[in-house]
């Protein structure tokens, strides 16, 4: 990510910071408004989780200057959400919503840089995630040598 992009992500996330129970509110309000599905993804209290959600955010703000960092970081996060259920097309969804809960609270001051700036964080924070996951999953199948498969 450019310097303006790192710049405006840090900006606009301690604008954000300033209305945090307000915007996790509003981030999870939107995502089960997008997708009602995953709210039994949430056994937690949603104030809490809210908090947990501002917090990794901050750290992944705190960490842009540092990748390496980052990722263990990230990829602790993906295997754990993967315990939880969290399935590959569920994070376009998360995505869309902290896009949307951005716009909704910075208003204008969430320009077109600030907006690519999100999307590519949170490509990056979802991919790394999303791999974790793919590599926590069990690939492969133990069976007797005289016992086939079963079909897919």
């Amino acid at each position: 990510m450019s310097p303006t992009q790192l710049d405006a992500i840090r900006e606009t996330f301690a604008l954000v910071a300033l209305q945090s129970d307000v915007a996790a509110r509003a981030f999870y309000e939107r995502l089960f408004e997008l997708d009602p599905s995953l709210r039994p993804l949430f056994r937690s209290d949603l104030e809490e989780q809210g908090r947990k959600l501002m917090q990794m955010l901050g750290a992944a703000v705190r960490l842009l200057d540092n990748p390496q960092g980052l990722t263990p970081v990230l990829e602790n996060l993906g295997r754990r959400h993967s315990e939880y259920g969290v399935r590959d097309e569920h994070y376009d969804t998360v995505g869309e919503a902290l896009l949307s809960t951005l716009s909704a609270a910075l208003g204008e001051l969430f320009t077109p840089v600030a907006r690519e700036a999100w999307a590519s964080l949170y490509g990056l924070v979802a991919t790394t995630m999303q791999r974790a996951a793919r590599h926590a999953a069990p690939t492969t199948c133990i069976t007797s040598p005289d016992v086939a498969p079963a079909a897919a």
